[in-house]
């Protein structure tokens, strides 16, 4: 008698543990990858989008494939459904962002530095919304610094394109 309460026990244990529903998958990898707080980049982004747009994330320049892609897919369907988002990503000496808003109007805001005082510039993309070889959302055409290059539109020499992959060695 003993043993069949303790068989009967044990099977609806085993049957109950196979039955817990499983966490439901992720949907998407984080997208707000940074763990800083909202700067002045960030600020104007969402000034420009404005105050219904989407966060499609902050990445620093070591985010993951996955979390770029989804960051940049992000940015770019709401950009082709004409909805607000600001995007921006965290890269050595520099933070550089992206916005849309509703009427689907893209700008651009960057600093340069990496003190809270670093002045930010912005205004209007010089070109066309696109994922960079990097995985970067971007609105600067390939080889164009626009702003950052200092009045000219080519990459100064010497400076890096921040939306190129690195060559591995």
């Amino acid at each position: 008698m003993k043993s069949s309460i303790i068989l009967v026990l044990m099977t609806c244990w085993v049957l109950g543990a196979c039955n817990k529903p499983s966490p439901p998958p992720s949907a998407a990898p984080s997208l707000s990858v940074s763990s800083k707080p909202p700067d002045a980049v960030q600020q104007k982004l969402q000034a420009f989008a404005g105050s219904s747009a989407a966060n499609c994330g902050r990445l620093d320049v070591k985010a993951n494939a996955d979390q770029s892609k989804a960051a940049s897919d992000c940015a770019m369907q709401a950009s082709q459904g004409k909805r607000p988002f600001f995007i921006a990503y965290d890269m050595p000496g520099m933070v550089i962002g992206v916005a849309g808003n509703s009427e689907g109007k893209l700008y651009t805001a960057q600093s340069q530095g990496d003190s809270a005082s670093a002045a930010v510039t912005g205004g209007d993309c010089p070109s066309q919304l696109r994922v960079a070889g990097s995985g970067r959302v971007t609105c600067y055409a390939p080889g164009d610094m626009g702003m950052m290059g200092a009045g000219h539109t080519a990459i100064p020499p010497g400076m890096p394109n921040p939306h190129q992959l690195p060559n591995p060695k």
